[in-house]
């Protein structure tokens, strides 16, 4: 890439277009609810049951983007180019494959996957065709994911943010045409909804391709990419896989949450919907802050600055949980007003507000993990953050949801106790292992420059 920018950017400098980023894939997805709520409530419970088991995929999508986007950082901060290219090729090459792999699994299992969801009988047909055609491209979104986190690892973040806006733009024009049928395009709902995500995302990928060359100072070995695999892809998967591992015990555990859910009936699953939509905007905060912190530290372990790293993180982590205290405190002041966006329904509204009020306890403990994992991982500690995220997710957070949301049948309310209790332990654990510094010395790329 032109440049070592990272290395010369401040936290707010390279973490805001991080932001502006999210914040616009959280629109992109809030959008679709918003339009579709318009339509029908059934179709937003639909739409946001089926994005929880393609939450999964993208989880699945993201061990092969995260271990790149640490190893691409750390080559970097090391000024080792030539292996940050050759990481960027073999990555944007293996998650495409798999990828494409994914995608066929969805086309041919979707059902049976809904049907282990427990999805309601009322729900089964518009799931199944948002799935079929969100999750059958879903490999577009691989390789967008990798290509981003290869570009936003040099520092380019602002480049990643232009997509992720022009594909929101022709997300909600997409949507507006099918939902509304308006100059004359057929009323299709969540098949309209389905079909506008995945061209925008289409359109996405040929941009940020596009700019992945734009920015490359140096030829891609694009040609390369197998006979280049067996140097990379063990420094990427060694990253990569424990990361993913602990996002997937993550969805996996919200899956059998929302499971739980579904016992309490459709209402309380399109409450839970609606509630955290809402949410979303509230720990992107912390999520922007852990993204750009990791890239930091990445360039600071790849340069051997441990007491800046050690600084830099501590520093991120107190932005994160103020910030997210005072985003909570703000949705919870407004909580009817913002649930009435999505719905009129007043069980849903009342239902909502208290689970809103609880996030002014929950959010900050986020943050926690939101940093701190992030900044372990870009320093080469991700084994610990599984092993304490396995426990926690389902010793805790499922166990405690069941007991208190079902068993002592305190509902909605019961269930984010449990996600409170789960948030604040691990993110302790995190905290401590941080102050410890056992993850100095765990540099992670392999390459001929690095032993010239």
């Amino acid at each position: 890439m032109k440049g070592n920018k990272a290395a010369k950017l401040s936290l707010f400098a390279i973490t805001w277009p991080i932001f502006i980023e999210i914040l616009l894939h959280m629109l992109m997805g809030n959008a679709d609810t918003l339009m579709l709520s318009q339509y029908s409530d059934h179709s937003v419970a639909a739409v946001g049951l089926t994005n929880q088991l393609l939450s999964i995929v993208i989880v699945m999508f993201g061990f092969v983007a995260t271990g790149a986007s640490v190893v691409i950082a750390q080559a970097v901060g090391a000024k080792l180019e030539k292996t940050a290219a050759e990481v960027a090729v073999v990555s944007i090459v293996a998650n495409l494959l798999f990828g494409l792999l994914l995608s066929g699994a969805l086309l041919i299992w979707g059902d049976v996957f809904l049907k282990w969801m427990n999805t309601p009988s009322e729900l089964m047909e518009e799931a199944s065709i948002y799935l079929l055609i969100v999750g059958g491209f879903s490999f577009i979104q691989s390789v967008i994911m990798t290509i981003g986190a290869a570009i936003r690892s040099y520092g380019f973040t602002k480049d990643a943010m232009y997509v992720t806006i022009g594909m929101n733009i022709l997300n909600v024009i997409g949507n507006y045409l099918f939902i509304f049928g308006a100059f004359g395009f057929p009323v299709l709902g969540v098949e309209g909804v389905a079909i506008s995500t995945s061209f925008s995302r289409f359109l996405g990928l040929v941009v940020i391709l596009y700019l992945l060359f734009k920015r490359s100072s140096i030829p891609l070995p694009f040609d390369k990419s197998f006979k280049l695999f067996p140097l990379h892809i063990k420094s990427v998967l060694k990253i990569g896989l424990p990361a993913a591992g602990e996002h997937l015990s993550y969805s996996g555990s919200q899956m059998v949450i929302t499971f739980f859910i579904t016992l309490l009936g459709t209402t309380a699953l399109t409450t839970k919907v609606y509630t955290f939509n809402i949410m979303m905007f509230i720990f992107l905060f912390a999520v922007a802050i852990g993204q750009g912190t990791q890239i930091l530290i990445g360039h600071m372990i790849g340069a051997k600055s441990y007491d800046s790293a050690y600084k830099t993180c501590l520093k991120s982590q107190t932005y994160a949980m103020i910030i997210s205290f005072l985003m909570a405190g703000v949705a919870s002041l407004f909580a009817k007003p913002l649930l009435s966006i999505f719905t009129d329904n007043p069980e849903i509204i009342k239902e909502g507000t208290i689970l809103l009020y609880l996030t002014l306890l929950l959010e900050p403990g986020r943050s926690f993990n939101l940093v701190i994992i992030s900044s372990l991982r870009a320093a080469g500690d991700v084994k610990f953050p599984v092993v304490m995220g396995v426990i926690s997710m389902w010793g805790v957070s499922v166990t405690l949801a069941y007991l208190l949301g079902i068993i002592f049948d305190l509902g909605l309310a019961g269930i984010w106790l449990a996600f409170i209790a789960d948030e604040w332990l691990r993110g302790l654990f995190m905290l401590s292992r941080w102050r410890k510094r056992k993850w100095q010395n765990k540099f992670m790329v392999r390459s001929a420059e690095a032993t010239a």
